[in-house]
């Protein structure tokens, strides 16, 4: 993508690069331009890293840590932060629970909780999908009784990406099993410390431990840990999922594969145009996909998301998953080498196309299936 920059957009252009060249360790930069699985501590040390200069969470309001940006600058501190190979800050962190404090909690949740979740003092998980609400996340069943000045919550979380690590989870929980489907939800931030609440892990296809299952039983919840309105969860998780869906096109990531596929292909580009013309076409969609993600960025405001950021996920699932089935491709049978280790003879971005490949099916499922992404694009946006 090329933007005609301003003297001043290009200074901070320049800002962000030299920012991210010189101060996130290499050794992170390393894993995450090898495509290797990053740690905690690296995700916990580069977003600690962003948080000390300001710039972990720049979408959040001023006053919590947020930066006064054009939507400009927004773009080129994500675009040079992908280009220099340093992980997102941590999405459950930025980009959904942070923003829902700061906009639906109270001021003693957002003193309490805000700086922790910017400098990942807390290592935030997801309690959304259970095994029979996952697509239709308004019929899930996890319960929450009022007794005395506690909730008690009973019931199962799944696909909770990363919740090996978590320290709290938010939690929409069912709290008046009377109402239509949406409008008995809440949502409750727990301590994965509480007695009663047990992780148990989900091993992948690609051999991976991403997931997991998250139990409760007579798990024990401060009253103040409610987020928002009693029964008023819905409106929250439409406000979460809407940002969830504009951070799920990663353009920036899809656009640095390309880069390198380019390189790893570049001895073929002369015997083979249909891979040349298959590079280009991903080009130009990637571009249309950066072009809407300014777009939609810019209009989500007021707590209303713009309904297009569904199709910010829509496109961008396919999009990943397109540029990873041309690296698998790439490969060739070298691809099926999943299980060989660094000793192997063959390159590693050879041995880990085909668990990447694997991996981002999930793409076109998570934060709402893509055909039901489909759905609300043809009743929000097209009015059919």
């Amino acid at each position: 993508m090329q933007l005609e920059l301003t003297e001043d957009e290009r200074a901070f252009r320049d800002e962000m690069r030299e920012f991210f060249t010189t101060k996130v360790p290499q050794e992170i930069r390393d894993t995450v331009a090898a495509g290797r699985e990053l740690t905690k501590d690296q995700l916990v040390e580069s977003q600690r890293t962003l948080n000390a200069a300001g710039l972990a969470v720049p979408r959040w309001p001023v006053e919590w840590g947020g930066q006064d940006w054009t939507e400009i600058q927004f773009h080129i501190w994500h675009e040079e932060m992908e280009r220099a190979f340093v992980p997102t800050p941590l999405a459950f962190n930025a980009g959904m629970i942070g923003p829902v404090i700061a906009h639906f909690g109270t001021e003693e949740q957002k003193k309490e909780f805000l700086p922790k979740t910017a400098n990942i003092d807390i290592f935030w998980s997801q309690g959304f999908s259970e095994p029979d609400a996952g697509s239709d996340l308004a019929g899930l069943r996890t319960t929450a009784v009022k007794d005395g000045d506690d909730w008690v919550v009973n019931g199962q979380k799944t696909w909770t990406t990363l919740g090996q690590y978590g320290d709290w989870i938010f939690t929409l929980v069912r709290t008046d099993p009377d109402a239509k489907k949406q409008a008995g939800i809440s949502m409750l931030l727990i301590d994965m410390e509480s007695e009663g609440l047990e992780v148990r892990p989900i091993q992948l296809i690609d051999g991976g431990h991403e997931v997991n299952e998250v139990w409760f039983e007579d798990v024990r919840v401060p009253a103040e840990n409610l987020v928002g309105e009693l029964n008023g969860g819905w409106s929250i998780a439409k406000f979460l999922l809407g940002n969830e869906r504009v951070g799920v096109a990663p353009s920036g990531i899809t656009k640095r594969v390309i880069a390198r596929v380019k390189g790893l292909a570049e001895d073929r580009f002369a015997d083979d145009p249909l891979l040349r013309a298959r590079i280009a076409e991903l080009e130009n969609e990637l571009l249309a996909l950066e072009l809407t993600t300014m777009r939609v960025a810019a209009n989500s405001v007021e707590g209303k998301p713009d309904p297009a950021s569904s199709v910010l996920k829509l496109k961008g699932s396919v999009l990943q998953q397109q540029v990873s089935e041309l690296v698998l491709d790439l490969a060739g049978p070298a691809g099926l080498a999943s299980g060989a280790g660094d000793e192997s003879d063959l390159s590693e971005w050879a041995r880990l196309a085909g668990p990447t490949y694997l991996n981002l099916r999930k793409a076109s499922i998570y934060g709402g299936s893509n055909e039901v992404q489909r759905q609300i694009i043809a009743r929000n946006i097209l009015g059919l």
